[in-house]
C-alpha cells in the first residue's frame, strides 16, 4: 500500500496557506459538486415556478452553467472523481 504524509511548518504563513487547502480539499470539492449537478436544476425549478419566465432566461441558465463546466474541464477538475 502506498503512503504519502505531508508535513507542513504552521509557523510559516506560506506553509500555513498549503496546510489549510490541503486540510479543506474535501469541502472545496463539495461546494464544486453542488455548482455542477445542483445549482443549474434549483435555477431551473425557480423559474418554471414564475409564471413569466422567458426561454432568455434559460438559456441564460444554461450559458451560465455550461461555462462552469468549461472552466472545470479547462482546469482538468472532475468532479465524478473527487466526490464518490
Amino acid at each position: 500500500m502506498a503512503q504519502a504524509i505531508l508535513k507542513y511548518d504552521l509557523s510559516d504563513s506560506d506553509d500555513r496557506m498549503e496546510f489549510e487547502r490541503a486540510t479543506k480539499a474535501v469541502d472545496m470539492a463539495l461546494v464544486l459538486w453542488e455548482l455542477q449537478y445542483n445549482y443549474r436544476k434549483k435555477h431551473q425549478r425557480q423559474l418554471e415556478a414564475d409564471i413569466k419566465a422567458t426561454e432568455r432566461e434559460y438559456d441564460l441558465i444554461d450559458t451560465v452553467f455550461d461555462d462552469i463546466s468549461e472552466l472545470f474541464t479547462e482546469h482538468g477538475i472532475n468532479i465524478d472523481s473527487l466526490i464518490q
